[in-house]
């Protein structure tokens, strides 16, 4: 079956900006395929023209297929950028696997690709209802992209790249974030097969891409002596914490009052490869909000501190905690746009206190300050239920640290510029 469109000035560079653009004549599937040259550092130009139609050339109408069949469309773009991806996919072997999870705000999208020996598929999609509004259906459309066709696309771009493709949607309420953090997961999970690396897998290439010591990533990290240091006094609390991303050289010293908590940063800042020191003298008389609290939003403010802009910065990872039989998943984004969301068990443990005096509630409370005050996107995943609530805890301290030393990382190959689609995390 001909299509209705002509495509033409495709292509597909690998870590290479393409000088042609990107024009479907659907404005958000433009912006959804800019994600690939922002998150797979693959330079990605496509363009569409309708045939016979002479109003489908107006490139400057960013809308103008907008009531042409979308599903004959975003198969003809599918089918493209598919074809175009497979030459980079040569030398990666058959059976190879990457999975990455994207978070955006309130939403989290799981994708896995596998490179394939012949034709590719779409293995699994469930990124559907596209939002809770309308209730039972979500959006028809997001802009004027047509949701219904997504799938369609996905499965074209599968079949023809050789790659089998799933994308399931974990959470999410608002249909353009989950829209979009599907785009963004396939594009990262996209740059890991073509690097031969994977979340939550070690290998020889991840340590010559990111490993502490030895790579370039780890000593241009290093390079920029990144750090952040606060010293406040209240009547509840007197604290001092520094911050350094340097590899742990300056060591760890943390002392709160309040050892469980001591050990919680302790752990977060040792998988994390970061040097830091708290010194917190709070009005623990009281009870433990005080002290708990303050010393999470001044972990954040000098983390912030420390990250700068972010410009340069691989932003975004995922990465597993294990503490006694509590198994956590930490999916983190450098954002600038601060939100946590989680499903730990805390509240149904029947567990008052993590250890000594500090309590459950404040344990749940200290993540969110961190994540607030470090203007970061955190989903946390709960996977296996500890025996304890420090142990889960303490699984999500593990899991923090480690998706926070990839995200930190520098990635050369980005040249100091964001890894964004707006250019910048600064607004």
């Amino acid at each position: 079956m001909s299509s209705l469109f002509t495509v033409s000035d495709v292509e597909c560079l690998d870590l290479a900006r393409s000088s042609l653009g990107i024009s479907t004549g659907i404005g958000y599937l433009d912006h959804m395929l800019d994600q690939f040259n922002s998150h797979a550092q693959v330079g990605v130009a496509i363009s569409i023209t309708a045939n016979g139609n002479d109003a489908s050339c107006d490139a400057d109408n960013h809308n103008r297929h907008a009531y042409f069949s979308q599903q004959d469309l975003q198969a003809t773009v599918g089918t493209a950028l598919g074809t175009q991806l497979k030459p980079l996919l040569a030398n990666v072997p058959n059976g190879a696997k990457s999975r990455f999870c994207c978070p955006l705000d309130e939403a989290l999208v799981e994708c896995v690709v596998v490179k394939s020996d012949g034709n590719g598929s779409l293995h699994e999609f469930t990124l559907a209802p596209y939002g809770i509004y309308p209730k039972g259906t979500g959006r028809s459309k997001i802009g004027e992209m047509q949701t219904q066709h997504i799938e369609t696309l996905m499965g074209n771009l599968a079949t023809n790249s050789g790659l089998t493709i799933s994308l399931n949607r974990i959470r999410g309420d608002n249909g353009h974030h989950v829209c979009e953090s599907a785009f963004k997961a396939l594009s990262r999970a996209l740059r890991n097969l073509l690097d031969g690396t994977n979340t939550n897998t070690e290998s020889a290439v991840m340590n010559e891409l990111w490993g502490a010591g030895s790579s370039e990533s780890y000593t241009q990290s290093i390079q920029l002596q990144r750090s952040g240091k606060i010293e406040r006094k209240t009547k509840e609390t007197s604290i001092l914490v520094e911050l350094y991303l340097d590899g742990g050289a300056k060591g760890i010293s943390v002392e709160t009052g309040l050892s469980t908590l001591n050990e919680f940063w302790t752990l977060l800042a040792t998988e994390a490869n970061m040097s830091l020191i708290i010194q917190c003298s709070g009005d623990l008389w009281v009870d433990d909000h005080h002290t708990t609290e303050d010393v999470a939003i001044a972990v954040g403010q000098v983390l912030n501190m420390a990250l700068g802009t972010k410009a340069g910065l691989n932003r975004m990872w995922c990465a597993k905690g294990t503490y006694g039989d509590a198994v956590v998943e930490v999916t983190m984004d450098l954002s600038n746009r601060p939100c946590l969301t989680h499903n730990l068990t805390f509240a149904d443990s029947g567990e008052e206190y993590v250890g000594g005096a500090l309590t459950v509630e404040m344990m749940d409370h200290a993540l969110e300050s961190l994540v607030m005050n470090g203007h970061m996107t955190v989903h946390i995943v709960e996977e296996e239920v500890g025996k304890s609530v420090k142990e889960t805890a303490f699984a999500a301290a593990v899991a923090f640290g480690k998706a926070l030393r990839y995200c930190s990382a520098v990635d050369p190959r980005r040249a100091g510029k964001t890894a964004s689609s707006k250019g910048t995390l600064s607004v």
